[in-house]
């Protein structure tokens, strides 16, 4: 009997324990791969830009040389590059012809792409195959080195189950960081609008601090107003992972420092 796999490869692999982890669960059957290599950017701002070009050049290179590895083990493999997000780019090679597993392969956190935190809380609630996720570590030319192995069995789950508060027939259920990080945003936002409208209201000279103010402001409403409607309309598109953080996070640190700068532009200038 023959055992489908999915290797989803979101960087380079090095050395024999990446490619020996491919049949680590065969049970001496025989084993066909199918390697994904998905054309990620190199940054948030390629991304954002939908700069395809480079990378998916960059993918072709990493996939030639994936293969190259896998078949002088002997193992049957083909490939193909697939979506910037590894978590599509699996579900896109299921609609081509299913599979037995879904193997993916990470890098260290160090050494990840900022936009791949959570991938595999994502691939557990999106894949209905098992899901095996390979963390690899490597650096100054040495192979692969396997640091952790996570397990998920068939079948789709959320792993945000027991930790989020709210939710309903029109509004999805959040966590707490995501429920705190929204109000935080939408308060923070009125906050600085405010403050820029004083600042602006109370200007006496033209020294440009109220210009400011209402730049900051507006950069904030927009930071904000994306993270609200992420968690509020996209979360049929899984809003979770790297952006999701990154907004979080703005909207919990970058919005009071906007509030703060904008309160000190009201106060002294």
């Amino acid at each position: 009997m023959t055992r489908q796999l999915i290797a989803i490869v979101t960087d380079e692999i090095h050395g024999p324990e990446p490619v020996e982890e491919i049949c680590a669960d065969s049970h001496g059957e025989h084993v066909e791969v199918r390697v994904v290599v998905p054309a990620v950017e190199a940054g948030p701002l390629e991304h954002t830009l939908g700069d395809v070009d480079e990378p998916r050049r960059h993918a072709h290179e990493r996939l030639d040389r994936a293969l190259e590895l896998i078949r002088e083990k002997g193992i049957a493999v083909s490939g193909e590059v697939g979506d910037p997000d590894p978590v599509q780019a699996a579900r896109d090679a299921l609609l081509k012809a299913p599979a037995d597993e879904i193997l993916i392969f990470e890098h260290a956190e160090g050494q990840a792409q900022w936009f791949e935190n959570g991938l595999f809380e994502r691939a557990q609630e999106a894949l209905e195959p098992p899901l095996r996720m390979v963390v690899l570590e490597t650096g100054d030319g040495r192979p692969d080195h396997i640091v952790k192995k996570d397990e998920a069995a068939a079948g789709t789950i959320n792993p945000h189950a027991g930790k989020e508060v709210g939710g309903g027939h029109y509004v999805p259920g959040m966590t707490r960081e995501d429920l705190a990080g929204m109000v935080a945003g939408i308060v923070g936002t009125i906050a600085a609008a405010i403050l820029a409208a004083a600042a602006a209201g109370g200007s006496e000279t033209d020294s440009g601090w109220a210009a400011v103010a209402i730049l900051i402001a507006i950069g904030v409403a927009l930071a904000n107003l994306a993270h609200v409607v992420g968690l509020t309309l996209f979360e049929s598109v899984n809003y979770r992972g790297g952006f999701a953080r990154f907004f979080r996070l703005l909207a919990l640190v970058g919005t009071p420092l906007a509030i703060l700068v904008n309160l000190a532009i009201v106060v002294f200038a």
